[in-house]
């Protein structure tokens, strides 16, 4: 997952992936570049890595001008709800949810009972990321890192955090690559550098990435077990709280330019709180419970949910209120063909 995504940048990643080709900009490779041969020192001296090795790697690296098109392209206006979860709440989402789970149930399972995250969510997530690893990215993953580590565009925003971002997480690509023993030449991912079923940046796949299967490399590209169990131990390692509510209809007959109303991610006030505000639901939940307020934009006008500490996990897989929604309804919707399927 690319952490750093915005609504936009979710929504181009899905999108847009497939309008630009992946063509390099020229036929240069990295390896005359002054940045390039300070990371190689650095990854050798600091991590042990081989330098005739990460120099054969550069030399067959290539900038790829699709990658900064990508990047520095007008940003396109942030949909309202009702639309962005039209986008991934799709009826053949849904569809494809509920074969994805049956074809894999035993491994859900498995995994929930291990994680305590419920198999919906896990499935909704990779359905959101990947439509279930139908559409992963086709950028050699070395291209598109090294492309945004050394020429990432410096008139974006952030350019500096940016940038160090992108080469930290070219260097835990190398890494890891170095550890599993994978060709660093042939793994795919997207335009940003995330990678498999659950669009794990390389930061996420040495931190969460595990081999669930046991046969001793973790492959989130192929091996739908491994995928699984990574992005349930992703959100185990985030707080997840098995069997506690995750996200709840809200009333509130208020103000919706209330300030306290979408003022942050993570649960700040309790249950009591909101409800002393006016902002109330007909879930049973514990007073003392945190929960953030939020509200959005409705087809019919505006939509009111309270949000407890699982949502918030969700958010950390990439950090959108709208994002995390989609994930819930779409594991709902899921969970419900399943009850009607019998499994």
């Amino acid at each position: 997952m690319f952490l750093v995504n915005s609504e936009v940048l979710k929504l181009s990643a899905f999108l847009c992936v497939l309008n630009f080709p992946s063509v390099a900009l020229s036929e240069s490779d990295f390896s005359d570049n002054p940045e390039v041969q300070v990371l190689i020192n650095e990854l050798v001296l600091e991590k042990g890595l081989d330098r005739a090795s990460l120099n054969q790697i550069f030399s067959k690296a290539q900038l790829k001008d699709s990658v900064l098109k990508l990047m520095t392209r007008p940003a396109e206006k942030i949909k309202p709800w009702f639309e962005y979860s039209d986008i991934f709440v799709s009826k053949s989402r849904i569809k494809n949810g509920l074969l994805f789970y049956q074809e894999n149930l035993d491994i859900l399972r498995s995994a929930s009972k291990r994680f305590g995250v419920p198999p919906e969510i896990i499935v909704s997530i990779i359905g959101v990321e990947t439509s279930y690893g139908t559409i992963t990215g086709d950028y050699r993953v070395i291209d598109a890192l090294s492309t945004l580590a050394f020429h990432y565009p410096s008139e974006l925003k952030n350019y500096s955090k940016r940038k160090t971002y992108f080469t930290n997480e070219l260097k835990n690509f190398l890494v890891f690559t170095q550890k599993q023993q994978l060709d660093p030449l042939a793994l795919l991912g997207s335009y940003a550098g995330a990678m498999g079923f659950g669009q794990f940046m390389p930061s996420s796949y040495r931190n969460y990435a595990i081999d669930f299967d046991g046969d001793g490399r973790i492959d989130i590209w192929e091996n739908i077990a491994d995928a699984v169990g990574s992005v349930a131990n992703y959100l185990a390692k985030h707080g997840w709280v098995e069997g506690e509510e995750i996200v709840v209809p809200a009333d509130f007959l208020g103000n919706a330019e209330e300030n306290w109303l979408n003022a942050g991610l993570k649960p700040q006030k309790t249950v009591s709180e909101l409800v002393a505000m006016e902002f109330t639901t007909k879930t049973a939940v514990a007073p003392s419970t945190l929960a953030t307020a939020i509200a959005l934009e409705g087809e019919e006008g505006a939509e009111y949910w309270m949000g407890f500490k699982n949502f918030y996990v969700i958010t950390r897989y990439n950090h959108s209120t709208m994002y995390a929604l989609s994930v819930y309804q779409l594991a709902q919707a899921i969970k419900e063909k399943v009850i009607v399927a019998g499994k």
